[in-house]
């Protein structure tokens, strides 16, 4: 199966499944596409996030940046992340840079690729003039469970609606975001720590590194995963907490922290 990676950060879990996904004879990694991020429409820009910033008010808006770093950082403690560059250039393989994910450049990269597949990995929204080119399209990895939790960063959600458990799914790109056929999901507990802050950092850590294990396995198989593929149900949508779900959140955390054992560290 040759492959294309497209992603938008030089250092996250793209790196993670780029070393597990080389370790196969089954999978040929054609490119590496990363993402810079730029803005090309700037006034659609703001207005979306004008919009998100009334829904999620002030407060949530900070305290979302706030906890951008639980999946970030805190969970880069967790792991041996190299940065992507670096793999590629230790393993040969093609890296190229584009300045936004739907942009002429990264349509002209998909073409001459020549791939069957692309495998999505920490972007934002992929347009069809993107995702169509693959012989089999491109899949994504949520690190949520689908369609219950579409556009969701993962745990905080799951802990507002008084669940322990949380998950990853490995989908197909349409054009909605979240949306397409589901070709595997798995449900992992979530790991309780003292704080919820690290609550989440363990847990998604660990759902990283078993979506490592769910996505090389889709690969190898894709032809059997895609045909049995299972259509998406109506889903729930989320965003960035208010503050107010924030509170009920961190409330939920607790309640749920104290129904089981920590481990110690």
């Amino acid at each position: 199966m040759d492959v294309i990676i497209l992603t938008s950060n030089l250092l996250g879990s793209a790196s993670l499944h780029l070393e597990e996904l080389i370790t196969s004879d089954k999978i040929d990694i054609k490119m590496v596409v990363y993402n810079q991020g730029k803005v090309s429409n700037k006034k659609k820009y703001y207005s979306r996030r004008l919009k998100k910033l009334i829904k999620v008010g002030p407060l949530g808006a900070l305290n979302g940046i706030r906890m951008r770093k639980w999946y970030t950082n805190k969970t880069f403690g967790y792991l041996n992340i190299k940065p992507i560059d670096a793999l590629c250039k230790q393993y040969d393989i093609p890296f190229k840079s584009t300045t936004s994910i739907n942009c002429p450049e990264t349509v002209s990269l998909f073409e001459n690729a020549n791939v069957d597949l692309g495998i999505s990995i920490g972007n934002t929204y992929i347009g069809r003039k993107v995702y169509s080119v693959p012989k089999y399209g491109m899949i994504n990895i949520h690190y949520e469970e689908l369609p219950e939790y579409q556009n969701a960063i993962g745990v905080i959600w799951q802990l507002h609606n008084n669940s322990s458990h949380t998950g990853y799914t490995i989908h197909a790109i349409d054009r909605h975001i979240d949306t397409g056929n589901i070709l595997l999901k798995e449900i992992l507990p979530i790991t309780f720590r003292p704080t919820l802050a690290d609550t989440v950092a363990n847990t998604y850590a660990k759902v990283w590194l078993q979506s490592t294990k769910g996505l090389l396995m889709v690969v190898e198989d894709f032809l059997s995963y895609f045909e049995n593929k299972t259509p998406q149900a109506y889903g729930n949508s989320y965003t960035t907490p208010t503050f107010m779900q924030y509170l009920t959140i961190r409330k939920k955390f607790k309640q749920l922290k104290n129904k089981v054992v920590i481990p110690k560290l």
